[in-house]
């Protein structure tokens, strides 16, 4: 069966912290390699991207058969999120998944812990932005890797080379401070010219003057646009460390990771 041509509807973008939901099976189909997908109606399941991982968990029939979709990956294509995986019986061979079908009722469930540890991680490079801020460091934020194995966040412009090691030290005890003090954060879908005005008064190119952004905004830190997950509180985050601080081609990238 073809996956429909309209968007899946991330649910996440309402309740970015409910894993667990009721929605409707569109298609059920096989990639080349063998490996299956399972689109479906909304989804509560993060994709891949903006630099965060995707969430895992499981898709499981709301019918008496019980059948178990375990989610390993989840990407969007053209509007399209596809939740790829295995059926947990895989004892059923080509007939497993039989109750997938279109207009199939299914519970979605998020792995909680995955998702949390993603979160923070998300979280963290945010507010190593302000910190930068903070200490006078006016970069243009640039690309984040909010994955646990090295997470980063980079930067376009640089930081002497004589500074370094002190803005390391200063930036960790400054996000350190500021989660210990604790704010709430503010995730939310708004009209352009009010997530502009959230935004510090401006948006990136990027963002179309006729779109309703996504908005992530840490207490009374300017917002800035962002489809990922992240922690309630700014408190949630945990202790960071400040791993490494490099310059290289005009780009400052600055290596951290979080407490378990």
């Amino acid at each position: 069966m073809a996956a429909p041509a309209g968007p899946t509807r991330l649910a996440y973008f309402d309740d970015m912290w409910a894993l667990r939901a009721t929605t409707t099976v569109l298609s059920l189909h096989q990639e080349e390699g063998g490996r299956r997908a399972v689109v479906l109606d909304a989804t509560v399941f993060h994709p891949q991207g903006g630099g965060q991982p995707a969430d895992t968990g499981v898709i499981v029939s709301a019918s008496g058969a019980g059948a178990r979709f375990l989610v390993e990956d989840v990407r969007v294509k053209d509007g399209v999120a596809l939740h790829y995986g295995r059926f947990e019986d895989a004892a059923a061979g080509d007939g497993c998944g039989a109750d997938f079908t279109q207009g199939q009722s299914v519970t979605l469930e998020v792995d909680a812990e995955r998702r949390k540890l993603n979160s923070r991680l998300h979280s963290a490079g945010h507010l190593l932005d302000s910190c930068m801020t903070n200490l006078g460091l006016h970069l243009e934020p640039g690309k984040g890797y909010h994955f646990p194995d090295g997470p980063s966040v980079e930067y376009k412009g640089v930081v002497p080379a004589d500074q370094l090691q002190d803005k390391k030290i200063q930036l960790e005890k400054e996000a350190n401070e500021l989660i210990s003090k604790g704010s709430k954060v503010l995730v939310s879908v708004f009209p352009y010219e009010e997530a502009a005005k959230l935004c510090g008064g401006a948006l990136p190119s990027y963002i179309l003057q006729d779109s309703t952004p996504r908005i992530v905004k840490f207490g009374n830190y300017p917002g800035c646009p962002c489809g990922g997950t992240h922690v309630a509180d700014i408190a949630d985050i945990g202790n960071v460390k400040v791993t490494n601080i490099r310059v290289k081609k005009g780009v400052t990238k600055v290596s951290y990771s979080i407490s378990p």
